[in-house]
């Protein structure tokens, strides 16, 4: 690929897409800057973005900006603008990532070609702050998002913002590790118990471990992860995953290009005929995503949700993934496979015309938040320019 080298004469521009038929035309661009970005990840890949805006963007409007020296483009600011909700009061619209909300996008972020960050960050800046927008950002890793640096150049021009920590992904290290390996870092009482329990379910039952592999088996996969997540929640009061048409709309045209692409995971562990639980992932380069799994609440005995992530751990690491991410999400049983985490921030930014009432309403969000989920949430902490 092609290095970017920035002349001292080549023109800056950027351009506004706010029309998803342009939006459709820049897979291939829009791929190859991501791969050669310190953002990349699944969740900002063309397919994900532009699945996620045909089925779940709502009223939004698409507001790509697309940064350009020269002829090359160097940066995405993958965006849409909320529509106005205080209008009386404010004359802002509200700016947030493409893929924020019921899909569970992590890592949302600007896109920029390595070694340009600085001047491309500069002339966002720039542009954005002639702009009557506020931002909320959600699903940004901690201590590296180049939002944030967005953020920290807008306060030299008198803009505000607040941030605090929502979430957080557990992963697992598998590089340099085997099977037994890996094993051999588990907790004793817990690799006891998955051994166990795979050798029980092997000698009461026929146990397959299967992948789809074709978009049938892909469509019948999803149709089932579907049945035996909603089983398994049911008793509960129900779950905000898959929870509504729209979504899995979305999850059956994406599981189609991701099997395409080679990237979807998608298991089902069979005890005989039975279909007992399912696991939905993504092989996305080095990194091994879960991203959701259900089980038959009637083979709960047998711990059928706690073998099917072990075996998917054991195939991700036959297929030489050397991450397993387990996304956002602190349950418990994520922390008996993986011994780090990441955090997850919401960064939110105003014009310094609104910035002291907003700021007011994000200590508000922020108190309320501690209050319900406790302390993977804090008050936001305000940066004065």
């Amino acid at each position: 690929m092609r290095a970017a080298v920035l002349q001292k004469d080549s023109p800056v521009t950027i351009e506004v897409v706010e029309q998803a038929a342009r939006f459709r035309d820049l897979r291939q661009e829009w791929n190859a800057l991501l791969q050669a970005s310190a953002s990349d990840c699944l969740f900002l890949t063309w397919e994900w973005l532009y699945t996620w805006w045909q089925r779940l963007s709502g009223k939004n409007s698409l507001f790509l900006l697309l940064v350009r020296f020269g002829e090359e483009l160097v940066a995405i600011a993958p965006m849409m603008i909320r529509p106005r909700q205080l209008t009386r009061l404010l004359p802002f619209q509200t700016l947030e990532f493409l893929g924020t909300g019921s899909a569970g996008s992590d890592y949302l972020d600007l896109i920029i070609r390595r070694g340009m960050e600085e001047p491309v960050l500069s002339a966002l800046s720039e542009h954005l702050c002639g702009k009557k927008l506020i931002a909320k950002l959600a699903q940004l890793k901690k201590g590296s998002s180049k939002a944030a640096q967005v953020a920290l150049m807008l306060k030299e021009r008198g803009w505000s913002h607040a941030h605090y920590i929502t979430n957080v992904c557990p992963f697992v290290d598998l590089s340099g590790h085997t099977w037994t390996s890996y094993l051999g870092t588990l907790g004793p009482a817990h690799r006891y118990n998955y051994q166990r329990r795979l050798r029980q379910l092997r000698k009461s039952f026929e146990v397959r471990f299967e992948r789809a592999e074709s978009e049938r088996e892909g469509q019948q996969a999803l149709e089932v992860l579907v049945a035996l997540h909603h089983r398994r929640w049911r008793p509960r009061g129900g779950s905000d995953a898959l929870h509504t048409e729209n979504l899995i709309a979305f999850h059956r045209e994406f599981t189609r290009t991701a099997l395409e692409r080679g990237w979807l995971r998608l298991f089902t562990l069979w005890l005989g005929e039975k279909p007992a639980a399912s696991l939905y992932g993504f092989r996305y380069g080095r990194t091994f995503y879960f991203y959701q799994s259900g089980f038959d609440p009637a083979y709960a005995k047998n711990s059928v949700g706690l073998v099917t992530m072990g075996l998917s751990i054991e195939s991700a690491l036959e297929e030489g993934a050397e991450e397993y991410d387990l996304l956002h999400g602190d349950e418990e049983y994520k922390f008996l496979w993986a011994r780090q985490e990441r955090q997850l921030e919401r960064l939110e930014i105003f014009p310094p015309c609104v910035s002291g009432l907003l700021y007011k309403q994000a200590v508000g969000f922020g108190r309320a938040a501690k209050r319900w989920f406790g302390g993977n949430y804090r008050i936001p902490v305000r940066e004065h320019s």
